[in-house]
């Protein structure tokens, strides 16, 4: 049974999980996708997504709160470079996104000894995924009639021989090759 299994081993000793897990964290917020195993992945999942949350916060946060909250992620990833990126270039790009900043692409079997790969990625920084889904503005309207509207009238030509026609920029053309 697996009463109060909350954390997933993955076959190491505290002090190793805890430093692979944050060399495995700013490879990813490096890179911003790596590979490794289903299980792994799922537990890197775990241990930075709140990270990523931390670091939202500091936007909307007065200065004290946000460096509480760079001193708290430093604590955890250990690595000055990874806490700059995760702070500015992440934080801006998942600012609107209510979480969920990862996603895990299973791969298949690894050729040497079988095991489950997966590819872990953050969410918003994949063109691929992001391409078809622009974000709009919607903006609520009401059913009713509302304001006044104005239309403007189409504006008229009026020197016709300033416009030149298709027709008549083709034959310039002619004529100039001949």
């Amino acid at each position: 049974m697996r009463h109060g299994k909350k954390v997933n081993h993955l076959g190491r000793q505290t002090a190793h999980r805890k430093a692979m897990l944050a060399n495995m964290a700013c490879s990813l917020i490096e890179h911003k996708r790596i590979n490794t195993t289903v299980a792994k992945a799922k537990a890197l999942k775990q241990f930075v997504e709140p990270l990523i949350t931390k670091s939202k916060t500091e936007n909307n946060q007065t200065t004290e709160k946000g460096t509480h909250n760079r001193r708290i992620v430093f604590k955890y990833l250990r690595d000055k470079y990874a806490v700059g990126e995760l702070f500015s270039v992440v934080s801006e790009k998942v600012g609107d996104r209510p979480g969920g900043y990862t996603r895990i692409i299973k791969l298949g079997n690894r050729l040497g000894d079988n095991a489950d790969m997966a590819m872990i990625e953050l969410v918003d920084f994949n063109e691929l995924y992001n391409a078809g889904k622009l974000k709009k503005k919607s903006t609520r309207r009401s059913r009713r009639g509302g304001g006044s509207k104005t239309e403007t009238p189409p504006v008229a030509v009026e020197n016709k021989s300033a416009v030149d026609s298709k027709a008549d920029v083709e034959a310039k053309a002619d004529d100039s090759e001949e």
